[in-house]
Order: structure tokens, then C-alpha cells, then sequence
């Protein structure tokens, strides 16, 4: 009968050198020699083991490093553990596989004695490095430049930076959307098919009716479509990204003068909106987009927020903004604000906006940009959330 502490492996011919191969690279650290290199099995950067000498007996001298990695992910494999062989090349998969089916028998001594040294090895490795060059350009994301960033990616090539898809998921929905209109209605259903059915849903939201109903049909006719193809399609998208210039600035021009302007006096705000829109119509209306003033706050601000405003401003500020509106959309939003607010305060500062009396420009302005500007910083933290121009329209 079988001893139960021997580990089986798949038959196959007999073979008395459990497959021939070459003798392998002498001990390391970690670096279990190269022939099967590049992977991920908490082993540094290799699958073949040395061969084990010293006081061995002559059958199990005979172990090339390969058969030893064999019989180390065989063990893992049959004690549950989730091993990433995926992450390895295509051909040292191809490799691990062919040894596997090689083996025979391995004795519980020789069992042993495997298991043994590959535990010894974890236990001497101090340090790891990130498996290549695109597990070493993420450990230093944020550390270094993005130019010296992109000029890595691109002399690496998109394949050094493993699954396509994962760099395709993390784009916003809008870049998505840009990439599914350029290309066939196919392939945008793959890509569609490929995300997160949040994602999706947000990519869909930003094409045109008909092409968004083309590309959502298409997807029924995506039933037959390889693993190959799906990688290939992912490899073309994410060259495409990579492809793309760096650009200076993380926003639109209509977001970085809507900023400014937002900074800006109401009079001088006005006068550049009004030249802007004689010389680019499209591009004044990007940044009245991305213009918040304190007449929009009754529009873009939700009721359940007026409080965690109140909290962050000197009572002053809100009574000196209050007092300074005149305008219809400046004193909505007052009103907005006082009806939002705890009772108390908000008849506090009715009493104090009666006692003020008439507020200079300078002074009402002011108050106002720091109300905006409080509220801005709320948005920045995620602690409030403004409402959309799009919902206001549907409303």
C-alpha cells in the first residue's frame, strides 16, 4: 500500500533522472537558478531549485532543479494554496507543466528533504524586490517623475506591465467612452464585456444614444470570442493609453479658468465671461461649467450639507455674506442656507444681518469667496458631494 506521507505526481515514462535536464545553477539566496526565472511563488525570482547534495543517496542526487520546483508546487497545489503560476511567462508555464507530467512517485524521505530546503531558503531571504520592471516601476509610483515613469513604460512595452485590462479599469469613464467611440462596434463590446458593471454602466452614460445601443447589442455576439482575442483587443487599448503625450495640467482649460474666475470679483468675472464668449462661445461655456459662485450654492449644494458647512465658517463670514446679497440668485442661496441650517442659528444670524446695515463690495465679496472657498475644500475631502449640472436640468 502507498505510504500516505509519499507525494504522488503524474505518470509518465520512466525516467531515471525525473527529466533529464541540465544541471542547474548552484544556491542563491532566493534566486533558485534560471531556467524556469521569472516568476512568483514567494520565490524570489525563479522556479528551479538547486539540486540538494551533501549525504543524499544517489536516486535523489539525481533531481535537477526543475523536478524539485515540480514537486514544490505539487505539494502546495495539494495543500490548497492559491499559487499565481498565470503570472509566469507563457513558455516557463509551458515548462512546469511538461516536468510535472514527467514525474512519478517522489518517497516521502525525498518529500522531505525538498520541502525541507525550500523552507530553509524562505527562511534566510531578508529582502524582496518587485518581480521585473513593472513590479518595480508600482513600488515606486508617486516617488518618481511621471516623465521618467512614462519613458520606462514605453521602452518596457505594454506587455511589461501584466494584464492589459488592469490599466484599462482604472480609467475614468470618459476616457473610456473616447477609446469605445474610436474604435469597431466589436471591440467595444469586449471592452464593455472586460469592466466592472459599475464602470460600464458610468462608460455607457457618456456615448451618444445610438452608439451606446450598437455597442450594447454587439455584446450579445460576443459568445464566441477567445481568451486570445480578448488579450490581444487589451494589449491594442492599453498601447493606445500608453501612446498618449503626457500632458502639464491634470484639468480642462475650462476647469482651470472656471477656478480663477471663480477667485475673481464678480465684476471682473463678468467682463472676462462676456469677451470670452465673442471669441469662443464652446469654450466660455467650459467654463461656466466649472465656475462655482455663491449664487450656485442653492443649486449645486444638498440640503443635508448646509450644516457641515455652517461648522467650518466663523458666524461672521455667513452674517456678512447674508447682509451683502442683493442679487435674486445671491439671496436664494442665503435663504437656502438659513432655511438648512439649526433654527437657532439661523435666527441668530437674521438678528445680526438686521443690525449690520449696508456691506461694502470689497467686504461682501470677500465673505462670500470664503464661503466658496470652505465649501470647495469640503468637496476636495469627499466630505460633501455637489450636485451635477446634468441633474439640475433633469429636474
Amino acid at each position: 500500500m502507498q505510504n500516505e506521507n509519499a507525494l504522488a505526481l503524474p505518470m509518465a515514462a520512466s525516467s531515471d533522472d525525473f527529466g533529464d535536464f541540465s544541471a542547474p545553477a548552484p544556491l542563491g539566496g532566493m534566486d533558485f537558478g534560471g531556467d524556469l526565472g521569472g516568476g512568483d511563488l514567494g520565490m524570489g525570482g525563479a522556479l528551479d531549485m538547486p539540486a540538494m547534495g551533501g549525504g543524499m543517496t544517489a536516486a535523489k542526487s539525481k533531481l535537477s532543479g526543475k523536478a524539485k520546483a515540480a514537486i514544490v508546487v505539487r505539494l502546495l497545489l495539494n495543500e490548497g494554496a492559491d499559487i499565481p503560476l498565470e503570472s509566469l511567462p507563457d513558455d516557463l508555464q509551458l515548462e512546469l507543466t511538461q516536468q510535472m507530467g514527467r514525474m512519478g512517485l517522489i518517497d516521502r524521505t525525498t518529500l522531505h528533504e525538498v520541502a525541507g530546503e525550500f523552507a530553509e531558503m524562505l527562511d534566510n531571504v531578508g529582502l524582496s524586490f518587485p518581480n521585473g520592471l513593472a513590479g518595480a516601476l508600482s513600488a515606486m509610483e508617486g516617488k518618481i517623475s511621471r516623465q521618467t515613469a512614462s519613458r520606462l513604460r514605453k521602452e518596457a512595452g505594454v506587455r511589461q506591465f501584466g494584464d492589459p485590462w488592469e490599466r484599462l479599469r482604472a480609467l475614468p469613464p470618459e476616457d473610456l467612452a473616447e477609446l469605445a467611440e474610436a474604435e469597431s462596434t466589436e471591440v467595444a463590446a469586449v471592452l464593455l464585456s472586460k469592466l466592472d458593471t459599475t464602470k460600464a454602466a458610468q462608460m455607457l452614460i457618456h456615448l451618444p444614444g445610438p452608439v451606446a445601443r450598437r455597442i450594447t447589442y454587439a455584446v450579445s455576439q460576443t459568445g464566441a470570442v477567445t481568451p486570445d482575442t480578448v488579450d490581444r483587443i487589451g494589449l491594442s487599448l492599453a498601447g493606445q493609453i500608453e501612446a498618449r503625450p503626457e500632458v502639464a495640467f491634470d484639468e480642462t482649460p475650462g476647469q482651470r479658468m472656471g477656478a480663477i474666475l471663480t477667485q475673481a470679483a464678480a465684476g471682473k468675472r463678468d467682463e472676462v465671461l462676456t469677451a470670452l464668449d465673442e471669441e469662443d462661445e464652446e469654450f466660455a461655456g467650459d467654463v461656466r461649467k466649472s465656475i462655482f459662485t455663491y449664487a450656485l450654492i442653492a443649486q449645486r449644494v444638498s440640503p443635508v450639507d448646509v450644516p457641515k458647512i455652517a461648522r467650518v465658517l466663523a458666524q461672521q463670514d455667513l452674517v456678512t455674506a447674508i447682509a451683502f446679497s442683493t442679487d435674486e440668485e445671491d439671496v436664494e442661496s442665503s435663504e437656502f442656507m438659513l432655511s438648512n441650517m439649526s433654527s437657532r442659528m439661523a435666527n441668530n444670524i437674521r438678528d445680526e444681518v438686521a443690525e449690520r446695515g449696508k456691506v461694502k463690495r470689497s467686504i461682501g465679496e470677500g465673505a462670500m469667496s470664503t464661503i466658496v472657498n470652505a465649501l470647495r475644500e469640503l468637496v476636495s475631502s469627499g466630505e460633501i458631494e455637489l450636485r451635477s449640472t446634468e441633474e439640475d436640468d433633469e429636474d
